[in-house]
């Protein structure tokens, strides 16, 4: 196989975004959309990949470089089109040997099957290969205009003819070509048309003029849509969940309501796991097989163990890791806490910074008070540990293998093993009291209405 340059255009600001934040740093399932474009870059089997980006997109460059070190960036300083675009990249098309794929970093769902694609037609012979679609409405769009399997022009809509505006093959901007067709025609791109830009899609009609072989090969339009503004961005999103819906459901996922279960870019989840419906994925999440996840969770950044019930109405995240078997149940939080194999937590407890054992109860209402207002220290439960309803466990404190909290103690002290803890002051009843609380009440509350 050739060697692989994607040139990556990702210099647009994204002002019909509406948004301080560069256009491709818009999440998709998680991910920025350059992010996306990196990773099909990387599974097509790119050997060299760089970026065109806008001055001051520093935060573009992190991004793209938390996917792959050593990419190269190339500064677009002024918006002239694609084609002045691409040439900002010249030290990279130069040097290439073998085939160049120019993608778009506003084009987060586009795989690395059509990238495929391209690239077994340029090792076939095509000098340049165009990916097209059929969007349900191709109005400002640029269209192929073609004759059998040949590729002979891309007409921009501003410059096209009535009759070619009736053409139903847009152009989608993703375009392959043999390195030494690109170094061949780029620099004789002009801008003599109606917006005055270098249009990369000129070099179509430049390589048929020198009987080079130009093809085309059509895509999915969910696949290859652009985004330049919010709703663009969440018909991305739709598509990507569909997507990823369809997934996990192929692979042995049961979904009782797809439409309403959100994933992450990075979702793992084996097969056998029953989701149920309105929960939603961030990133980091892994679910061993035969886990339930029952309706209305919030989860990310976890691991979650085989046969685990989660839920409903349950939120964890922040690095926790969830053993076999564990079951948390309504209302219950988790952040940043080990939890060990068999382990239940039913109702409504907060456990933050905290590592717990093997088949302990964690009664409701438990807190694990992790913060003093500027620390967060770390609370232990061993195994076997029966927690009180309404304990308030105030961090640092281990409470050892076997103990018991009495309900509505505050645990401020390590607790040994097998021991039992009361940490609750002694009740007292006033005998008659109570009805003299209500009148003071009542007369508070008279009083507020004069």
């Amino acid at each position: 196989m050739a060697d692989l340059l994607s040139i990556i255009l990702a210099a647009g600001e994204g002002t019909r975004m509406q948004s301080a934040l560069p256009k491709v740093l818009h999440p998709v399932g998680g991910l920025p959309m350059v992010g996306h474009v990196m990773r099909t870059a990387l599974k097509s089997g790119a050997t060299d990949i760089c970026v065109v980006v806008g001055p001051n997109h520093e935060a573009v460059q992190a991004e793209v470089s938390r996917h792959r070190s050593g990419t190269r960036f190339f500064s677009q300083l002024d918006r002239l089109g694609t084609g002045h675009a691409v040439r900002q990249a010249r030290e990279a098309y130069e040097a290439a040997q073998g085939h160049v794929v120019v993608l778009y970093a506003d084009n987060p769902l586009v795989s690395s099957l059509t990238v495929d694609a391209i690239t077994s037609r340029l090792d076939a012979g095509a000098d340049i290969v165009v990916v097209g679609y059929r969007p349900e409405d191709p109005t400002n769009l640029g269209r192929l205009l073609t004759e059998g399997g040949r590729l002979l022009a891309i007409r921009e809509h501003r410059d096209a003819t009535e009759e070619e505006r009736k053409i139903g093959l847009a152009n989608s901007g993703i375009i392959g070509f043999r390195a030494e067709t690109l170094r061949g025609i780029i620099d004789r791109i002009d801008n003599k048309n109606a917006k005055g830009e270098y249009y990369l899609t000129d070099a179509v009609e430049l390589a048929n003029a020198d009987g080079r072989r130009v093809e085309f090969i059509e895509a999915d339009a969910g696949e290859v849509m652009g985004v330049d503004d919010r709703s663009r961005l969440a018909a991305a999103e739709a598509q990507f969940q569909s997507l990823r819906r369809d997934d996990f459901m192929k692979a042995g996922v049961t979904l009782r309501d797809p439409q309403s279960v959100w994933f992450s870019w990075d979702t793992e989840i084996a097969r056998d796991v029953t989701i149920f419906p309105n929960v939603v994925f961030g990133p980091g999440v892994k679910i061993a097989s035969n886990v339930e996840i029952r309706a209305f969770c919030d989860i990310e950044d976890v691991v979650i163990g085989e046969g685990a019930s989660i839920g409903p109405f349950a939120r964890i995240r922040g690095g926790a890791e969830i053993g076999p078997d564990v079951h948390l149940g309504n209302f219950v939080e988790v952040k940043k806490t080990k939890i060990g194999a068999g382990t239940k937590a039913g109702h409504l407890s907060y456990l933050g910074d905290a590592e717990i054992g093997e088949k302990t109860n964690i009664g409701a209402g438990t807190i694990t008070c992790n913060y003093d207002g500027v620390n967060k220290d770390k609370t232990v439960i061993g195994d076997n540990v029966f927690i009180g309803s309404n304990a308030s466990l105030v961090a640092p404190v281990t409470i050892g293998d076997g103990a018991y909290t009495a309900s509505g103690s505050v645990i401020t002290k390590d607790v040994p093993a097998d021991a039992l803890a009361l940490g609750r002051a002694r009740q007292e009843n006033k005998t008659g009291y109570a009805p003299k609380l209500r009148e003071k009440a009542l007369a508070k509350k008279a009083a507020k209405g004069k």
